[in-house]
Formats: structure tokens, sequence, C-alpha cells
């Protein structure tokens, strides 16, 4: 009954009109109606031969307002109406939405029947908890990830961004966290992402136990850059409303360089000036509006604190080039970065994360006294084996030259096998840092 009276409520008896003046490649030119408009604004199109199509406000020229379709414009002929939709886009999650596969629109897509629709409407546009109004992060998550646990440790509420190139391993890094991470609900956002490789990551990648308690979002690279970019939004209203039924979620988005890539398409044909790598100021404003919903909840009016968003972010860095323009933006904003290396993956290390170059924001605050030294001792052993690597491959260092050098060589192999943790493995947080101490005790002068 709610929900028919949700239904009821949404129904606008004014019906606004207006007309297609021109059309401009992906950018749809409308007169009329433009008191009811505004930047953001939803509108349906009419088209000959084919389905009413669905576009966004995404500007002004003058008289006319700048539409993007969530569609193809094949069909769209001047004159052609367009009707004006009441509100902006919002969607009506449940606790139902676990394990189902949806699209940009809260559509699902796993074959599984309709979707139940929660009372409550949750903007796809909703801003970030004021700062002073928020939480602190909280206690540390174990993410069963012995690279990350022990040299990234991470807190409840804390955002990760994780840079690496293509082919390199983030989305088997993912799969393993959604499978394995200490939280009540994961919601994974998959945008731009291959078609072809949307299934093998749900089956076979994520699999039936961390579907269980997820629900992916899925955009594929091939449709309009609008609707990647509502992809990432609705990603993050989702977990938003998760996080408000004081659950722990877990937010996983691959990747925030295909929203600023779609953010960029969208920028551009609207008319805005190409900056830095052709990416427009949009981007850049968007970005920190985005990555900003994740994070401790809001404190409510009883002192009690909702549920935290923990988000960890792919950022697909270009070239491998870690200081591109995307990159160097999201790493200012996000609470530390995962740095996976080409170089450590083709050499049969995976999870390929160079712990020497990434970093979490939270520590050594969330770690023991214990634990510090742990990560001290084998950054220092690893730190060394790294300066010296080149000389040791070539036999160019003679052993007794630096007993720390000599020290690092002899707990190399140790170390690797402790970085190295198969899709299928899971150790939890304590175990690590008392398997990485064996390994330093072990080791020469330890």
């Amino acid at each position: 009954m709610r929900s028919l009276i949700a239904a009821v409520e949404r129904v606008d008896p004014l019906i606004v009109s207006g007309r297609v003046a021109a059309v401009h490649g992906l950018l749809i030119e409308a007169r009329g109606g433009l008191s009811r408009l505004s930047v953001g604004a939803r509108v349906e199109i009419d088209r000959r031969g084919a389905l009413p199509l669905a576009a966004e406000v995404v500007g002004f020229r003058e008289a006319r307002a700048l539409l993007m379709p969530f569609g193809a414009v094949e069909g769209v002929a001047p004159g052609a109406e367009i009707r004006i939709q009441s509100g902006g886009g919002a969607l009506r999650p449940t606790l139902g939405w676990r394990g189902r596969i949806i699209n940009a629109f809260g559509e699902p897509i796993d074959g599984k029947g309709p979707l139940p629709q929660g009372p409550v409407p949750y903007s796809l546009r909703s801003p970030p908890p004021p700062a002073h109004a928020r939480g602190r992060v909280g206690e540390r998550l174990d993410l069963r990830v012995r690279a990350m646990d022990v040299f990234t440790t991470c807190c409840r509420g804390q955002r990760l961004g994780v840079f690496a190139g293509s082919g390199v391993g983030k989305s088997v890094l993912l799969s393993m966290l959604a499978r394995e991470a200490e939280c009540d609900m994961v919601v994974v956002g998959l945008i731009g992402e291959r078609g072809r490789e949307v299934r093998e990551f749900i089956e076979e990648t994520l699999g039936e136990e961390g579907l269980r308690r997820a629900v992916v979002v899925v955009a594929t690279s091939d449709e309009p850059a609008l609707t990647r970019r509502q992809a990432a939004y609705a990603t993050l209203t989702i977990a938003e409303y998760f996080r408000d039924q004081d659950l722990e979620v877990l937010c996983m988005m691959d990747s925030v360089t295909r929203f600023a890539m779609a953010q960029r398409e969208i920028g551009l044909a609207a008319g805005e000036p190409p900056t830095t790598k052709g990416y427009t100021p949009t981007v850049f404003s968007e970005l920190p509006k985005l990555l900003e919903r994740a994070g401790p909840g809001p404190v409510r009016g009883d002192g009690t604190t909702a549920g935290p968003i923990t988000a960890l972010f792919t950022v697909l860095v270009d070239g491998d080039d870690h200081n591109e323009p995307i990159a160097d933006a999201v790493r200012g904003i996000l609470d530390g970065h995962i740095v996976m290396e080409r170089a450590i993956a083709e050499r049969g290390r995976f999870p390929a994360i160079n712990v020497l170059k990434s970093i979490s924001r939270t520590m050594p605050g969330c770690q023991t006294p214990f634990e510090q030294g742990v990560v001290r001792s084998a950054r220092q052993v690893m730190a060394a084996y790294s300066n010296m690597e080149e000389l040791i491959r070539i036999g160019a260092y003679r052993r007794g030259a630096d007993a720390l050098v000599d020290r690092a060589i002899a707990l190399n192999p140790s170390i690797e096998a402790f970085l190295t943790q198969r899709k299928d493995e899971a150790t939890p947080l304590e175990e690590s840092f008392a398997h990485l101490n064996a390994i330093l005790e072990q080791g020469p002068d330890a």
C-alpha cells in the first residue's frame, strides 16, 4: 500500500511540453517550456518508429535548452514533442535489492524479475553530508588481503583509491574484497566496463557468495556518456540508502576515470572549454561531489551516527602515468591510495600492489605499537632491496657490502610469498601481522 501511495504521489497532473529545435551530434536543442526546466531536469522526447527517448538538461544557450540523451538519437526529428518530467532523477532502494544486478536507472538486468520499490526516493545528486555533521572514521576494517591489511590498514568509513593501468588485476582485487571484507553490504559500480567482462566479473570473479550480499550497478562502455555518469551517481545513492539503515557498507567503483571521461564528453558537448588533456572544468568540480558522498555517516539529532560507507575507487591511469590529471585530482581527495604496477604483475605476483608507493592516511593511528614496528621493519627491508634490485639482478652486488641489503636479499623470497595471495584465499588481519613478524625474525640480524 505504501508503494502504491508513493506511486500516486509521483504523478504530476500538470504536463508541460516543448519541441526539438535542432540536433548537433549528441546534443539536442529544445524550445518551449523553459519556465519548468533547470539543469539536471529530465525530459522525454518522441521518436519516429521508436520508443520515447529519455534525456537530461545539461545547460542553456540563449532561449534554448541543451539536452543530452540517455540513448541513441536515431528517430528524433525537428519539431518532435518533448515532455518535461517533474523533479530530477531518483531511486527508491529497499533491502530487497540485495543480490541484484541493475542498470543506471535502477532497472533489473539479471532476469530475476522486477525490483521492489521503497517508499522514500533517494536523489541521484544528493550532496555529501556537511563536514561538521558527520562522524569520524571508525575502527579498522579487516579486508582479508594481506598486502592491504598490513601496509595500508583501512578504517571503517575511509576512502581509498586503487591506481593501476589496464590488465593489472584491479577487478580481481575488488572481487576479493567483495567476498571477504568484514562488512554488512557491498555496492559495486561497474562504470564503462567492457560488455563481455560484466558477466565474467559477476559469475566467476565475484561469484555467488560475493553477489549474495551485494548490489551491482552496470553501465558498459557502449552506453551514452550520460548513462555512464548516472551509474556512478546510482552506486553512491544505493550505498547511502544502506548506510541510513545502519549497515556497514563497502562501496567499490570501477572506475572513477571512466566517470570523468563521461563527464568530459558531456561538458564538451555543452560547450565547455577543454583544459588539461581535454578535461573540462566540471570534471574537477564533479569529482569531489561524487567521492565525498562516501565516508563516515552523518550524526543524527539523537547523537547516533549512521552506518559508514567505506569506499574503494579504482583509477585507470593513462599510459601507466600515475601523475595524469584525474589520478592527481583523486589522490588529493581520498584518504589514501593503493598503487598497482604492471612490472609486479608481469613477474607473477598478484595482487600486484607496490606497498612502498601505497599509503593509508589513517596509519599509524589505527595500529598497535607492535604492528607499527613490524610495518616499519618490513618497509626498511623492502626499500633496501628495491634500491639495489638492479645491481642484485645483474650480479654486481657483493654480499657483505651492506648488512641491511644482505638481510633484504635473504628475506625477499619470503616477503614476496607473503604479498602473493590467490583470489580465493583470505587471511585475518591479526594473522597477517603475525605471519610477517615471523618472516622478519627468521632473517640474519633480525
